[in-house]
């Protein structure tokens, strides 16, 4: 089939979803399927006001239109709630096409940290919405199948569609030598309010934090400054607040993988997270995991012996610091981009 997918997160972002996207179509060319992207390298786009990497698209009506019609799709899958989302979606509505969407981000909680005054069963109302009117609704968990129950997105629609971490330079990963005091413990992911950073920067641990990754617009957000309107810090205030931390920065592919394996433990503060392709791509370097027990970490883990989640995150870090690495090699091996793509083709609609 040729299969266009819609999406507002692509290059040169750096997350989950714009990994996911990638991965999956490229395992569905191997398949023998053609895969197209309708995404915001194809448009003008303006920075995200407080989020400045994503980019949205502005030029997007009758353009939408058009380069569907153009690329005459077998299937299309809308896979954000995005400009691009919006419109692939209404175009589709309104010429009686079908469509499958996936839940990549719960965006209502977002708007909770970073617009508070937008009242949150508004958003809940239109991410319900947006995706009832899909013929399938990927979503990453069982657990987030269940929450989203509750903001009333379809039950009987939704089909849940697991991540890998099987990919590149994450198979065989390139162990250097840290000149760190040990044990280090490495964060991964965005500097931003909804990955709960200052859980990983306030724990009591001996050894060395690193942070790995960049924020919106170089800010610090947190609910703290938001609340109380105090002016934001900026990343290099938060350095001067936490001098025994490490931020290094964006790193990617072979050089994060680096980083993984070269760690001793991976500390995952998030508790907004739909899944966390990232804590499968620490498995697959063998390093293990802290976290808290909150949709996503606790749907990978399960009830495995390499479980270390806990409702006190330093108690989940001194549990983490003991698992054997090759127990979470061998774990890794449960989540692989393949069956991502095979759910993914099992549940497309054809038009």
């Amino acid at each position: 089939m040729k299969i266009l997918i819609v999406t507002d997160a692509y290059f040169p972002q750096v997350n989950g979803v714009v990994r996911t996207l990638n991965e999956t179509g490229k395992k569905l060319e191997a398949m023998g399927h053609e895969v197209e992207y309708l995404n915001p390298q194809l448009f003008f786009t303006v920075p995200m006001p407080k989020y400045n990497e994503i980019r949205l698209s502005v030029n997007i009506w009758p353009r939408v239109s058009h380069l569907i019609k153009k690329i005459n799709p077998s299937a299309i899958h809308i896979a954000t709630e995005g400009p691009l989302g919006f419109m692939a979606r209404r175009y589709c509505l309104k010429n009686n096409l079908k469509f499958t969407t996936s839940f990549h981000t719960r965006f209502d909680k977002y708007m909770k940290l970073y617009l508070p005054w937008v009242p949150e069963k508004l958003s809940q109302k239109f991410l319900s919405n947006f995706h009832n009117k899909a013929e399938k609704i990927l979503v990453t968990t069982e657990s987030m199948k269940k929450e989203l129950i509750q903001i009333g997105v379809d039950e009987s629609k939704m089909v849940v569609w697991t991540r890998g971490a099987d990919h590149g330079s994450f198979k065989n990963p390139k162990k250097i030598n840290l000149e760190y005091k040990r044990p280090i413990w490495i964060y991964v992911g965005r500097v931003a309010i909804e990955k709960n950073i200052r859980a990983f920067l306030n724990l009591k641990l001996e050894g060395t934090k690193l942070l790995v990754g960049k924020g919106p617009a170089k800010k610090d957000f947190d609910q703290f400054t938001l609340k109380y309107n105090l002016k934001l810090k900026t990343i290099e205030k938060l350095k001067k607040e936490f001098p025994d931390a490490h931020f290094l920065g964006e790193k990617t592919n072979g050089e994060l993988a680096s980083y993984f394996t070269s760690s001793d433990v991976f500390v995952f503060p998030s508790k907004t997270d739909t899944f966390a392709i990232v804590i499968c791509e620490s498995l697959s370097c063998g390093t293990p995991v802290a976290a808290f027990p909150v949709p996503g970490p606790k749907d990978i883990f399960k009830d495995s012996e390499i479980n270390c989640l806990d409702e006190d995150l330093e108690k989940s870090a001194m549990k983490a610091l003991k698992v054997e690495r090759e127990k979470c090699l061998e774990y890794s091996k449960n989540f692989t981009w393949d069956k991502t793509a095979e759910i993914f083709i099992n549940n497309i609609s054809p038009n």
